[in-house]
């Protein structure tokens, strides 16, 4: 075998995928039946034979000593000339080689062989040069040792089945327990912060708390903490906003009476960006508390993208809109638009020309072509008054629309292109029309003999009431 060759082989098994065990198989209910029928098992085994010899060695021991006792009964009937009876003989057929040696050796012995299918314990002696042996039915003690190792087997299956049933018993309260703390941490984790285990052993001082039950005391406290520093920043990052309102109208008003100039022009664009900022920051306030209410309807998604594009051009942002394919969605136009707005922003602050908007059926893509997204905004998502762009913006603009796509239920993703920008996907729950349904049946087929339904006017809007309630039906 060359040395190529075993190269070639050992990258050849590397190749193989290595079978994985079912996800089952890592539960604690799983792991802790197979223990304890690993442990009933020896345990049941360990009993088991300790009673089968226990039994077997008495058994045993009391054929013994009776084919002994008959064997001395016979040699004094030999030895006085008397007949030696129907189970005893001299040199009998079916005597074992080895006890008819001992015996012609001078010693006294037993053994235990088949005589025409039946157990039998032999017990032989010296007499005149051969043997003289007796023999004992040992099938009596043979069926009794037979049926003790099936009794064994059959209480030590029972035992290890009970056990079983009382450990999983046993063992599914417990992780039924965590099983809901583990939910409980989800839903906190997700936002939802008055989620609580409430575990009754927490609550009751006079009953002592076992290892779960710290666990979720642990876990209520941690979260009851949480909410009460998350509330009060809410509380306190609103009450900035709102206080920063009424002086910031009075010195825009200021600002707008100054005489025309450089500095005039400074002030009012640190005023602008003061109110602004002071915008951004009660929206944020409003999307923590989750008050916010959305006003979902059917649109197409192409002209939406298109009057948000032509907005950021009006600001002289040079934008480039590329329609793949349109399609109608299920959302809220002026949070939509917000969202778009913010992408488009980020994109002409913080990337390099060009910016595409890109629409393909229900997801919108704001792509440019500068030195792409942080690290730490790929992983963790944007983080409010972080930048790293040298003081452009305060990372408010990403953190909003993530907020504002969650309120109308679409996703946002953010990503590097290979071949160099940042990446912003959003995509949106997809209408599809009752006509496009590929399960949808043939249009039924009007009642000439009914009165006709007045339709709507040529400035009727495009979507009435009956239609939006019919078209509900077939959302994706």
């Amino acid at each position: 075998m060359t040395r190529t060759t075993t190269v070639r082989r050992a990258r050849r098994s590397r190749r193989r995928p290595r079978l994985r065990r079912p996800a089952w198989t890592a539960t604690l209910t799983w792991k802790a039946a197979v223990f304890i029928a690993v442990m009933c098992c020896a345990l049941a085994a360990l009993l088991g034979a300790l009673v089968h010899v226990s039994v077997t060695r008495q058994t045993v021991d009391q054929a013994r000593e009776k084919a002994l006792s008959r064997l001395e009964d016979v040699t004094e009937a030999y030895e006085a000339g008397e007949p030696t009876g129907r189970y005893g003989a001299v040199d009998p057929d079916g005597l074992p080689s080895g006890l008819r040696a001992l015996a012609l050796r001078g010693q006294r012995g037993t053994v235990v062989s088949d005589v025409d299918g039946r157990p039998t314990m032999w017990a032989a002696g010296p007499a005149d040069g051969r043997a003289l042996a007796v023999r004992v039915d040992y099938s009596l003690s043979a069926q009794t040792i037979m049926g003790l190792d099936r009794a064994i087997v059959g209480s030590s299956a029972l035992a290890i089945g009970a056990t079983l049933l009382a450990g999983a018993f046993s063992v599914t309260r417990v992780t039924r327990r965590l099983h809901l703390t583990a939910q409980v941490a989800r839903r906190i984790s997700a936002g939802d912060l008055d989620a609580r285990v409430n575990d009754p052993r927490t609550k009751d001082p006079s009953r002592y708390e076992d290892e779960v039950a710290t666990v979720s005391g642990a876990l209520d406290t941690m979260a009851s903490t949480l909410q009460r520093k998350l509330l009060s920043e809410q509380r306190f990052t609103a009450d900035v906003a709102h206080e920063l309102r009424t002086p910031l109208t009075g010195l825009s008003a200021a600002a707008e009476l100054l005489p025309p100039g450089r500095p005039s022009e400074l002030v009012q664009d640190r005023v602008r960006r003061m109110r602004a900022l002071t915008e951004d920051l009660l929206e944020i306030s409003r999307l923590d508390a989750g008050r916010e209410t959305v006003d979902l309807d059917i649109h197409e998604l192409a002209p939406l993208a298109e009057r948000v594009v032509r907005m950021a051009r009006s600001t002289g942002a040079e934008t480039d809109l590329l329609v793949v394919r349109g399609t109608s969605v299920e959302t809220d136009k002026r949070r939509l638009e917000r969202v778009l707005g913010n992408l488009i922003t980020n994109a002409h602050k913080h990337g390099a020309q060009p910016v595409v908007v890109s629409v393909d059926g229900p997801v919108v893509s704001v792509r440019d072509h500068g030195t792409g997204y942080p690290e730490y905004l790929l992983e963790h998502g944007p983080q409010r008054f972080r930048t790293e762009s040298g003081g452009k913006g305060h990372g408010l603009g990403l953190t909003i629309a993530v907020g504002q796509a969650a309120v109308i239920g679409a996703e946002l993703e953010f990503a590097n292109v290979a071949g160099g920008g940042a990446l912003a996907r959003l995509t949106l729950p997809e209408y599809v029309h009752l006509a496009d349904c590929p399960d949808a049946g043939p249009a039924p087929v009007p009642d000439t003999d009914a009165a006709p339904v007045p339709g709507p006017g040529p400035n009727a809007a495009p979507d009435t009431d009956m239609q939006r309630t019919e078209s509900t039906d077939k959302q994706t």
